[in-house]
């Protein structure tokens, strides 16, 4: 049975919406990867992201930013082992999720994505079978801007030629769906599969 949203296109977020958190095991291994200290590795990690994510720093120069940080010394096949272990981390999906995703298509409504991501991402969501579900695919770290900037959401909208009124967004972080709304478009803060499929249920045919 699909899901029918008609004369709307659903964007969805990818990190923590689609995927999953990352388990301890995997950040574990990351810390492990990185030196072991937690206390200091993980606030390097994401003081660093959002430039990453606006592709205004390398993924290569992101891990070196981190290595300064903790007074390592990394040997080039360390950082490739970092980026792995780290982008591995992201790729689990909530099966939830991905039922309402399926279901949307089945009902044929139209969609996209939009990911505060490094550039690294852009060819998962497109290539993967992720990539058959979405219109179109945005990400932040091709764009040069990041989420909640009103910057992204209007080439969501100039690129998909609709309206905001014809957007829905949705993204687990309450502030990107606030940056959405200062602009017209409907938005919802994930929480559970459950709970967004009862919200777009509410908006079908």
């Amino acid at each position: 049975m699909g899901i029918t949203i008609p004369g709307k296109v659903i964007v969805f977020d990818y990190g923590e919406v689609i995927s999953v958190t990352p388990t301890e095991a995997d950040r574990a291994q990351l810390t492990e990867l990185a030196g072991g200290d937690a206390d200091v590795f993980w606030p390097a990690y994401w003081r660093h992201r959002d430039a990453l994510d606006q592709g205004t720093l390398s993924i290569r120069d992101y891990w070196r930013g981190i290595e300064r940080e903790l007074g390592e010394q990394w040997g080039d096949a360390k950082v490739h082992r970092l980026w792995l272990a780290d982008f591995r981390s992201w790729l689990s999906i909530d099966h939830d999720t991905l039922d309402v995703l399926v279901e949307l298509q089945q009902g044929g409504t139209r969609m996209a994505l939009l990911s505060n991501a490094g550039r690294d991402f852009g060819s998962y969501f497109r290539h993967g079978t992720l990539g058959d579900l979405f219109e179109q695919v945005f990400v932040s770290g091709e764009l040069g801007t990041v989420k909640p900037g009103a910057e992204i959401f209007e080439t969501v909208l100039r690129e998909l030629a609709i309206t905001p009124a014809e957007m829905v967004f949705i993204d687990n972080k309450e502030a990107n769906v606030l940056g959405a709304q200062a602009l017209g478009i409907a938005g919802h803060v994930f929480t559970t599969a459950a709970d967004l499929r009862a919200y777009l249920t509410s908006l079908a045919a």
